[in-house]
């Protein structure tokens, strides 16, 4: 019996120790806030599609509000935005060996690989365009 509750106790330990840990949020957060390590902590326990690293989450932007205690869900975070809505920006447009370039307005906000609205300055014509690093924007066809 004694064997027992040794085995039980090192059940029970070794549960909690497989348990893991789980980053929220701090503070509420408003929609579009990049993460600095004052706006997260970690506490025990793990949450399917949470983050379990602060570092996996810092420098990330905020798709929603999150509210005070909330686990940080990683479909709720993104990379942060590069382009404003009504900035100015280059569209480039690529077929083969032809490349056009323009200038265009982000009608949306968007970082690095994201798809949004823009539109041709001279044409005025609404089109959809894939943000690069660079802060330009390849037009899709």
């Amino acid at each position: 019996m004694k064997g027992f509750g040794l085995l039980l106790a090192l059940l029970v330990f070794a549960g909690s120790a497989l348990q893991g840990e789980t980053v929220v949020a701090t503070r509420t957060l408003r929609a579009q806030t990049v993460l600095t390590p004052g706006d997260l902590s970690v506490v025990d326990g793990t949450t399917a599609g949470t983050a379990s690293d602060p570092m996996e989450v810092l420098g990330l932007e905020t798709r929603v509000a999150v509210y005070a205690g909330t686990p940080l869900r990683l479909d709720l975070l993104r990379q942060p935005a590069t382009v404003r809505r009504n900035q100015l920006l280059g569209l480039v447009y690529q077929s083969g060996s032809l490349v056009i370039r323009a200038d265009g307005r982000a009608l949306e906000r968007g970082a690095p690989g994201d798809v949004i609205r823009v539109m041709n300055q001279s044409s005025k014509s609404v089109l959809r365009a894939r943000v690069l690093d660079s802060g330009e924007a390849l037009v899709t066809p």
